[in-house]
């Protein structure tokens, strides 16, 4: 029996494995015109064939919840009418491959209005499509970005409000999985640390402060999302800047506890994003410590992901208990058929789609 492959039950959902598709931008939205922000064809594709190649779950990319909230003019949106019922295609097409339909739910704050990666990801200026940015604080992501609008207290409410109209349209397109994007240093994230939150009020200062707008995100969509489905909450569990004062594992464990008395299911463990220049030791599996130390401490469900790229490391994460999932970006990418080839590789049974059947054999 492969771990990697044993089904795992979050409230009353079963998703059939543990190699979930892990959120993407694709940055292939129209960026302007009735179809702003909704998926297109290359989405059905893109996530279509992720599910039909074997991934438990399928997550749609960062998906803003109001227009000023995507990163580029060029990301997903859910606030109208339109981009619900194109992304009801996407998760009844996942669904009808045997994958779990799963939907992030993000706002870009200060890193928002950038370029897509085809034109240098770079900051779109306001007189080339882009808009003003906001966050927590007046500090910019880079010396070449923006300098943000802070929010106000008023303006806070409203975002928490737009996630929730955001999940319930989710809801309402068929998704079985919502996940709050508080990772990489999008706005939730922004407020998070002490990098980029100075402020002074009720939002700011210490742990409380800092996490509140994410406590009061996580559990505005939790009282819209059905009591039986499950509730996710990416994070970044570490700044990557210990000489300063910044967001931290420590606080990343705490912040776990509190999302999971709100009702949150799983954290969905990533790092870095809210500086330009951290210094991050990349090798194989290296965010997972820090996915291992947040189950071990909170006690609530986790995923991994980051150089997860062969399957006898996907299996001994699982089954070693230092996560409850994996998460693939960039292998899925390459081969959208890695959970099959794992599968084979780990000596699993698993059914390729009948209409390659010719191609690789009814087991692959």
């Amino acid at each position: 029996m492969s771990a990697l492959f044993e089904p795992i039950t979050l409230r009353s959902l079963t998703i059939p494995n543990r190699i979930w598709l892990s959120p993407m931008c694709m940055y292939s939205a129209a960026p302007e015109g009735p179809e702003t922000g909704a998926v297109t064809d290359f989405h059905l594709a893109h996530l279509g064939s992720r599910a039909a190649g074997g991934a438990g779950l399928v997550m749609v990319e960062a998906t803003g919840v109001r227009p000023d909230g995507r990163i580029s003019p060029w990301d997903l949106g859910l606030w109208n009418d339109r981009q619900q019922e194109q992304l009801a295609r996407v998760a009844a097409l996942i669904a009808q491959h045997g994958a779990v339909p799963a939907i992030q739910l993000a706002h870009a704050g200060r890193k928002a209005s950038s370029q897509s990666p085809a034109t240098g990801s770079g900051p779109l200026p306001i007189d080339q499509g882009g808009w003003q940015v906001v966050g927590p604080s007046p500090i910019p992501f880079d010396e070449d970005r923006q300098v943000p609008a802070e929010l106000t207290e008023a303006q806070i409410a409203e975002l928490v409000e737009d996630f929730a109209a955001a999940a319930r349209r989710a809801l309402a397109a068929g998704f079985q999985v919502v996940e709050v994007h508080g990772a990489h240093g999008y706005l939730l994230h922004q407020f998070l640390s002490p990098i980029s939150n100075h402020r002074t009020d009720g939002y700011g200062g210490d742990f409380a402060g800092r996490s509140r707008l994410a406590r009061e995100v996580a559990t505005a969509v939790r009282a819209v999302w059905p009591a039986e489905l499950p509730v996710f909450f990416r994070v970044s569990a570490t700044d990557w800047r210990p000489a300063e004062p910044s967001w931290t594992v420590e606080e990343s464990v705490l912040l776990a506890k509190e999302l999971q008395l709100i009702g949150v299911d799983l954290v969905d463990v990533s790092t870095g994003g809210n500086v330009p220049h951290a210094e991050i030791t990349i090798e194989p599996g290296y965010q997972v410590p820090f996915a291992e130390t947040i189950r071990r401490e909170s006690g609530i469900a986790v995923n991994a992901v980051g150089l997860i790229t062969d399957a006898d490391q996907a299996e001994r994460i699982v089954a070693d208990g230092r996560a409850d999932a994996v998460m693939l970006g960039r292998e899925l990418l390459r081969d959208p058929y890695w959970p099959l080839h794992a599968a084979r590789e780990l000596g699993v049974p698993r059914n390729w789609p009948a209409q390659y059947g010719f191609a690789v054999g009814p087991r692959g």
